[in-house]
């Protein structure tokens, strides 16, 4: 049984690495605040960016929740972008009611629809909005995972299951029917608890509320890491078989942080869509579920930082290869798939272990 790579590189130099850290930290929450200065100002920071590194982080927490099912756990998910969707569209549904004021949302009004289907009731309020934001992917990872583990579903075979769901959840939403605006989905959002979308201030706020949940999302993944949890989960990952041996019941432990990586993903969703405005099925595609495995396979598994990094390099690059040479970027992203499979097993943060690796 392996132990976790940031756990082995904070041994090795636990100083350096609280410095990195702490600038790291430091840096993202000063961030926010370089908007509000003059734009003739050198180190001025335009909204633009501020939502562009703001989507990213609500991507690298997704990658840091997927990490904890497939890094630690062994479960390569392939639909973790429908439990992204899922909270962004409870998000979504808070947003449409406030900017509809008494009415009925926008789209509703063209197709028709005379009163609210019953999933919106309650929709209008913040409150129960965070709470279907968590509910809602995480009973259905819930639901899901009871017959996936019962059954010992695994390895491949796990990969397809959720890459079906997602599929399948992507469809459902397509549907003009189904409520949920079709293949347009939700935008023209205008507040949040009152306050103006547009306005720095609540930018702002959402991107602190985004580091926010990137840092409990990292020292929640590093607290079960440490845990006896954390050890069982990674014995499950190197030989389930054996563990069962031992008298662990692995069905637990797998529902358990697969419900948990369930609802930081929907929590990532819920802070994603009032930053850039707009939801819709295409956030479902099992092509974003598959951007997510790259991240964290980029970073590094069982990591937790290595992900977060390993998002920030792709969508960055994504963000430049689609002003530059949009035709290009799936294959580009392919490259980089390859390339890691073949050259980095480990992913990046491999490479900083084999920098420093002088004592084996």
């Amino acid at each position: 049984m392996t132990q976790p790579l940031t756990l082995t590189l904070s041994r090795r130099a636990p100083r350096l690495t609280r410095w990195l850290a702490s600038l790291a930290v430091a840096a993202l929450l000063v961030m926010p605040f370089l908007a509000l200065l003059p734009a003739s100002h050198p180190l001025a920071l335009s909204t633009w960016s501020l939502m562009l590194v703001g989507k990213i982080l609500c991507y690298a927490v997704v990658a840091v929740a997927l990490d904890l099912v497939w890094g630690y756990a062994g479960l390569l998910s392939l639909g973790h972008g429908l439990f992204f969707a899922l909270g962004g569209y409870a998000m979504g549904m808070y947003l449409m009611r406030q900017a509809a004021g008494d009415g009925l949302p926008a789209f509703m009004g063209f197709l028709s629809w005379e009163s609210l289907p019953w999933y919106w009731w309650g929709s209008e309020h913040f409150a129960w909005s965070l709470l279907m934001v968590v509910l809602v992917p995480g009973l259905l990872a819930l639901v899901f995972g009871i017959f996936a583990f019962r059954s010992r579903i695994k390895g491949v075979y796990f990969s397809i299951m959720t890459q079906a769901l997602t599929w399948a959840g992507m469809l459902l939403f397509f549907r003009n029917e189904t409520g949920f605006g079709g293949n347009n989905g939700f935008t023209g959002f205008t507040t949040l608890l009152g306050a103006p979308l547009t306005a720095t201030s609540t930018r702002i706020l959402l991107f602190l509320a985004t580091v926010i949940l990137l840092l409990a999302s990292l020292a929640l993944g590093f607290a079960l890491a440490r845990s006896k949890f954390g050890r069982v989960l990674t014995a499950m990952r190197d030989a389930e078989g054996r563990l069962r041996f031992c008298g662990y019941n692995p069905f637990g432990f797998k529902l358990l942080v697969w419900t948990l990586s369930a609802v930081l993903c929907g929590l990532a969703g819920a802070l994603y869509v009032p930053q850039v405005g707009i939801i819709n099925p295409g956030e479902m595609s099992p092509t974003n579920s598959i951007e997510a495995a790259i991240w964290v396979a980029l970073g590094g598994r069982g990591t937790l930082v290595g992900p977060v990094i390993g998002a920030g390099l792709v969508n960055g690059a994504k963000s430049l290869f689609t002003v530059w040479m949009p035709e290009y970027w799936q294959l580009f992203l392919g490259l980089i798939f390859i390339l890691v499979t073949l050259f980095l097993p480990r992913g990046v943060m491999g490479l900083w272990r084999r920098g420093g690796k002088n004592d084996d």
